[in-house]
């Protein structure tokens, strides 16, 4: 159906919406400040950049906004140089940006809206075209600085000022798009991804040498026959690990007024261990559940397969239920012979943003960082939460009025931190704040005052100096 048969949406009640204000209220305003105010001391062997990526429409949206779906990209860094720290940020200018700056207010809706401007408005280039997003999460890999979409091309980054340079299909290997949770091998330096579409094969992978070029062009996952909804993966040495949660592209429903995504539990969901050599893929299916993160997995000495992350009973927000979702951080260890699985709990306080150190992907890792919730029985994810997987213990950072994102893991050349950013409820301040490893619930070390509100987003990473 073309664009012309839909009506311009309606604007977004901005005042009213969770997602648009307090600390998610977007940030228009575009800076490059060095010399930041720090309490406490920054480390002396930090040397190197946090970037993090989140959804921040440029202008006040129209039709829908669904968050974390909708919302321009923008990514935001700290740079930590001799116990100083720079503050810089940036839109991703997509077309769809450039054409909205140019004619000063929002043109395209959101992801759910079919509507899509026309010639007239937009030119022929960008007519009938939706929005692209790449507004969920920053990867640097093979020379290559790349703001993250769901399903579609990253957008290349200069890493001198992060001005956007374009779309990036990195040698072929994201020809159909990509995941925006891309996991580069510490090893063998591979970046391996998927990408799930809403037509046939409805799941490829690929996998992106060390040096940036295509290893292994997209390849169609058999045993796919619905277009679903996965974003984000798991890799061990041996396998990409997949989970195929039962939220389904019902576009026919679209058609008729009806939700893009329908939560069908009945279906279960499937895991898939998909040999990085190319072999044929291991099937399992249990019980319905929802993953948005993944922690890590790796290969255990008897060939089975460990998998650590959070598990929701079904996916809030896009699925209707007479209970609350809850979350758990979960380990499954998986026979990819016989198909057995065992599940354990570490944890129940509806955590998210599992992390761990960036090096020990693919291999048995000592502690996952997450942002989760004191009091479980009410409330927001107002705190940080430690896991260490060799001792079986854990702790926590309660961060008080300020609301925390993920946490990012952080080595210097002697010792070894967690990074992220939080905004103050009271006085919507934001800051960077820096916690030591060997006792991250001690709380911060330094925080670096930032110049501007930083709204709540999404992913980024450490990207240590070169």
């Amino acid at each position: 159906m073309s664009a012309p048969e839909f009506i311009r949406p309606a604007p977004v009640d901005v005042v009213h919406h969770s997602h648009l204000t307090g600390v998610f209220e977007p940030q228009r305003e575009e800076v490059d400040v060095g010399g930041l105010d720090v309490i406490g001391e920054l480390p002396g062997d930090l040397q190197g950049a946090y970037l993090r990526n989140g959804p921040n429409p440029r202008f006040d949206p129209i039709g829908s906004y669904i968050y974390p779906l909708d919302g321009d990209g923008m990514v935001h860094r700290v740079e930590v140089t001799d116990g100083t720290a720079r503050y810089t940020n940036r839109f991703v200018r997509t077309p769809m940006v450039e054409a909205e700056e140019k004619a000063g207010h929002v043109i395209w809706p959101g992801v759910t809206d079919l509507y899509t401007p026309g010639v007239e408005e937009v030119g022929p280039e960008l007519a009938g075209r939706p929005r692209e997003l790449p507004d969920i999460n920053v990867v640097r890999h093979g020379g290559r600085l790349l703001a993250m979409a769901e399903t579609s091309l990253p957008y290349r980054l200069n890493p001198k000022d992060l001005s956007t340079l374009g779309p990036d299909n990195c040698d072929g290997a994201m020809s159909v798009g990509s995941t925006a949770h891309p996991k580069i091998d510490p090893v063998t330096g591979e970046m391996v991804l998927f990408n799930y579409m809403l037509e046939a094969p409805y799941l490829t992978w690929s996998v992106v040498a060390a040096d940036g070029s295509a290893a292994r062009p997209p390849t169609a996952v058999d045993g796919v026959d619905t277009p679903l909804m996965i974003h984000d993966m798991a890799l061990t040495r041996r396998y990409i690990v997949l989970m195929l949660c039962p939220l389904v592209f019902d576009m026919a429903a679209v058609l008729t007024g009806g939700s893009v995504l329908d939560w069908r539990p009945e279906e279960g969901t499937r895991i898939a261990l998909i040999p990085r050599d190319g072999g044929r893929v291991r099937w399992l299916t249990c019980d319905a559940y929802w993953v948005w993160h993944f922690a890590n997995a790796f290969d255990l000495p008897d060939g089975k397969v460990s998998i650590d992350y959070v598990e929701w009973t079904y996916p809030g927000g896009f699925a209707k239920a007479p209970d609350p979702s809850t979350g758990s951080l979960v380990r499954v260890v998986i026979d990819p012979e016989t198909g057995h699985l065992t599940k354990d709990v570490m944890s129940d306080r509806d955590v998210e943003f599992p992390r761990i150190d960036d090096r020990e992907l693919t291999a048995p890792h000592r502690a996952i960082a997450t942002v989760g919730k004191l009091d479980v029985s009410r409330g927001r994810q107002d705190s940080l939460w430690f896991f260490d997987t060799v001792r079986g213990t854990h702790c926590h950072w309660d961060p008080g009025s300020v609301s925390v994102g993920e946490p990012i893991f952080m080595p210097g050349a002697e010792h070894e931190y967690w990074g992220m950013i939080g905004t103050d409820r009271n006085d919507m301040s934001s800051w960077f704040f820096v916690l030591p490893a060997e006792d991250p619930g001690s709380g911060p070390m330094a925080k670096v005052r930032l110049p501007i509100r930083v709204p709540a987003g999404l992913h980024g990473a450490w990207l240590p100096a070169q």
